[in-house]
């Protein structure tokens, strides 16, 4: 019975000419994903741009500097994404749950930062937007994670990932691009090791220009939904060793997050 690395070792020990036609292959898929995502992406901007749904003012926010920029764009990436990941079940769900809390936090964030405060006010009876984030992306991600691997300790590490990932991403958007470039930077190695990670480098990829120039920004909605596609592919190619790495270096980010966003005031809800 042909074992779980025939395949590969018939790809090391076949022809010559059938391994450029496998890389061909492998780099156009990577190719297509992530051509999809940014299209999908740049369509759905525009359109949101042009056609706000509901109130436009809820589309608002005032960044960093001061200026009032819209949040279409963290919409936009999340759809693009999530079409792109399509037919993959835990990168979509990763992505559509990233993007439904943050949006909740992007509309109804108050002053209270870090996961302390939040869980101090669900302990009180209070159900603030950061515990809807916390709880709602930490059951995805733990659901995401039992799609992608078989053993429970792998699961459960893969869930920390997917949902570290998106923590993080978020916890990066405080100034224009910061929340895109990473990424990019973060999802580019992942290239070599399959397609998932083009996914949310084409989502973002389409908007970042426009983030850059501080016409727009991600948001919660679409920081956490880029991290939690980001986080899918980083679990999706690891294995247990990998998967314990990424999730102790995600959880010790998480730490330090904490820390300072107890020192910094809080901005204008929905990062920057």
């Amino acid at each position: 019975m042909p074992g779980p690395w025939t395949g590969v070792a018939g790809a090391v020990a076949g022809p010559p000419a059938v391994r450029p036609a496998g890389l061909l292959s492998a780099v156009a898929g990577r190719a297509i994903r992530f051509a999809v995502a940014f299209g999908a992406t740049r369509v759905a901007h525009g359109q949101l741009r042009r056609r706000p749904p509901g109130n436009p003012a809820s589309w608002e926010r005032t960044n960093h500097a001061g200026r009032t920029v819209h949040v279409q764009a963290g919409a936009a990436v999340a759809f693009g994404t999530a079409l792109a990941a399509l037919p993959g079940a835990p990168a979509v769900l990763a992505t559509v749950a990233g993007a439904v809390c943050g949006r909740h936090d992007d509309l109804r964030g108050d002053e209270r930062r870090g996961f302390r405060a939040h869980l101090t006010a669900l302990r009180d009876g209070e159900v603030t937007s950061g515990a809807v984030k916390l709880l709602g992306i930490g059951a995805a991600g733990l659901a995401a994670g039992a799609l992608l691997k078989r053993r429970p300790l792998d699961k459960v590490l893969a869930g920390v990932v997917v949902a570290g990932t998106a923590h993080l991403v978020n916890l990066v958007d405080v100034r224009p691009g910061r929340a895109g470039l990473l990424v990019l930077g973060l999802g580019a190695p992942g290239l070599l090791r399959g397609s998932l990670a083009a996914v949310p480098m084409g989502a973002a990829a389409a908007v970042l220009a426009d983030d850059l120039a501080e016409r727009t920004m991600l948001g919660d909605m679409g920081a956490h939904a880029l991290g939690a596609a980001l986080g899918t592919a980083v679990a999706a190619v690891n294995g247990r060793f990998g998967l314990a790495v990424h999730a102790t270096g995600l959880v010790a980010a998480a730490a330090y997050g904490e820390r300072r966003e107890a020192r910094v005031p809080r901005p204008e809800a929905g990062g920057e």
